[in-house]
């Protein structure tokens, strides 16, 4: 098969040097629509399911909500591990399942159990819902909602206009799942019930709280007919304005006199109870935005349409209110993109350097070369069909010394063989020259090749956030080993009968003339003393053994992204204004 391949290659080389070109094409536009981040998504597959309940401590939280939560999930098909978190006002159960169960279908699980969690839990409590379908890297655009100096809004003012206004029309972004609020107040009308007026008409909260929820709403009264026109009838009791709240009848008197929820108390606008806040550089409390991105979505594509959306934004804002993004993970990508760029065209060069000045013979180092960036192409076409994205780690391990070792053998034996038929004065034409160089090497490049690809394969059964970081590196570099293999019996051959046809000169460059004196002696006195040499490099494969364990490591290479992050660590207990 190797053979027939090679035989084809040379024998219809345009058709091969077109298929490369349609394949190079291909691999422009994977590469140019491939998911990009920085580092690789560790996040297991997992589902949150979270409960708010404002006015529960934590134990009460654990006992009515959160328990109640996981008893409903347990035994879910999949499911690896269930933890929780209960804190004063909000349940938070997260149930993890295997990385090869589907999102979507996790979640559909999740929800035909929220129903038997509702039965259990006590009314008016909570109701528990689903979280964003997000992950650890979710986090990609933050901004913050600014006042301009001497305008009168205040942080309930601006905590009001990004919740109804700026995260709304940000939630619609493709690719974004939630949009979150950090800092400012929630804006909220209270009815403050006297409780001596409250006694003295005969009433309790429960009719107070009643009363306001039935008058809040419109209901619909079918229709009449006119004509050949009907009318629809609805009843519109919706809450616009506290006087609406003020003016709501709680209860007629025995005389027919109505008693107004404004007799009972005061309507005012208040501020709901929160549990944090948000500053910025020490100048006092501020406003802030983040936007979550769907899990699986291209982090670099979607901050790019937050970004838009935001300067969309902008115009529609009251006079005196600014958005000023302070994260985009777009500049992390950019930075990380920019070092990966920076190692493999300085690797590449380096490549291309030493083929130029060790192989000989200038055309065949070109060729060579050409090897790299296809075999890149190639692989983005692979990392595309099987969702792997490019980041820091599996762009960054390639290794192009590796990936052109099968083309420099190829080309290597071709040159030295047209070499020494010109030396000969054969009459055999240059093509069965050529033919006959690259089925003599076929083999060997296909076992070399394969042995390195081999290598790598033990990476492929690493599970949970090993694989997570390992995997796609593996299976980058074993795409373009891949690419590399075929390009040396197709694309290597084809050009090798289009480029060697006239004249081929070999000649030794002098760093191999130089190398040539050093390694003869070395490898006459290496022969002569063989049992001492052997047991020497015993020795140091065992003296390497034993400091292997004391050397230092690390999981993930360092990212210096440039940023400052600082982290203080205080007592759960400890207050907000502390």
């Amino acid at each position: 098969m190797i053979n027939a391949l090679i035989r084809f290659s040379i024998a219809q080389k345009l058709v091969v040097l077109l298929l490369v070109g349609i394949m190079a094409a291909a691999g422009a536009y994977s590469l140019i629509n491939l998911p990009i981040d920085a580092v690789p998504d560790v996040t297991n597959v997992q589902v949150q399911v979270l409960t708010g309940a404002p006015s529960l401590a934590p134990l009460e939280i654990e006992r009515q909500i959160t328990f109640p939560v996981e008893v409903a999930m347990s035994g879910l098909p999949n499911v690896e591990e269930i933890r929780s978190v209960s804190k004063f006002g909000i349940s938070n159960v997260t149930i993890i399942f295997n990385d090869s169960t589907d999102i979507y279908f996790a979640r559909q699980l999740i929800l035909e159990r929220l129903a038997a969690a509702r039965e259990q839990i006590p009314a008016n409590i909570g109701s528990p819902e689903m979280g964003p379908i997000a992950t650890g890297l979710g986090e990609i655009y933050q901004y913050e909602v600014k006042a301009e100096k001497g305008s009168n809004y205040s942080a309930t003012d601006l905590r009001t206009i990004h919740d109804w206004s700026i995260r709304r029309q940000l939630i619609s972004v493709p690719g974004i799942t939630e949009v979150n609020s950090h800092g400012g107040y929630g804006k909220q009308y209270e009815v403050r019930i006297s409780p001596e007026k409250l006694q003295s008409y005969g009433l309790s909260l429960r009719d107070v709280y009643e009363a306001v929820t039935r008058n809040n709403s419109t209901v619909g009264g079918g229709y009449i007919e006119k004509g050949a026109e009907q009318y629809l009838l609805r009843g519109v009791g919706l809450v616009e304005k506290m006087d609406d709240i003020a003016n709501i009848v709680v209860k007629t008197g025995a005389e027919g006199v109505p008693i107004y929820v404004k007799d009972l108390g005061e309507i005012v606008e208040g501020k709901g109870i929160r549990q944090g806040a948000a500053t910025a550089d020490g100048e006092g409390e501020i406003v802030t935005g983040m936007a979550i991105m769907l899990k699986g979505e291209n982090s670099r594509t979607v901050a790019g349409r937050v970004a838009e959306r935001i300067d969309e934004i902008r115009k529609t804002l009251p006079p005196g209110v600014s958005i000023e993004p302070f994260y985009d993970r777009t500049a992390l990508v950019k930075r990380a993109i920019a070092t990966v760029e920076k190692n493999l065209l300085e690797g590449a060069a380096l490549v291309i350097f030493v083929l130029l000045l060790l192989l000989g013979n200038w055309r065949g180092a070109l060729l060579v070369a050409t090897i790299i960036p296809l075999s890149m192409l190639f692989a983005a076409i692979l990392m595309r069909i099987f969702n792997v994205s490019g980041n820091l780690m599996s762009l960054g391990a390639l290794d192009f010394g590796l990936i052109v070792d099968g083309a420099v053998v190829m080309v290597e034996n071709v040159v030295r063989r047209r070499a020494e038929a010109q030396h000969h004065k054969s009459h055999e034409p240059p093509e069965r020259t050529i033919l006959e160089a690259c089925l003599e090497v076929a083999r060997p490049v296909v076992f070399a090749v394969a042995i390195i690809g081999i290598v790598y394969l033990p990476i492929l059964s690493l599970r949970g956030i090993e694989g997570k970081m390992f995997v796609p590196m593996a299976l980058t570099v074993i795409f373009a080993l891949l690419g590399s293999l075929i390009l040396s019996l197709t694309y290597v051959p084809a050009m090798l009968a289009l480029i060697l046809r006239g004249n081929v000169s070999e000649k030794e460059s002098f760093l191999i003339r130089w190398a040539k004196q050093i390694y003869k002696p070395a490898l006459a006195f290496v022969m002569k003393f063989r049992a001492q040499v052997l047991a020497i490099a015993v020795a140091l494969v065992l003296i390497s053994g034993a400091i292997f364990p004391f050397l230092g490591g690390e999981f993930i290479p360092r990212l210096d992204e440039g940023d400052i992050l600082i982290e203080t660590i205080m007592l759960p207990s400890v207050s907000l204004n502390q």
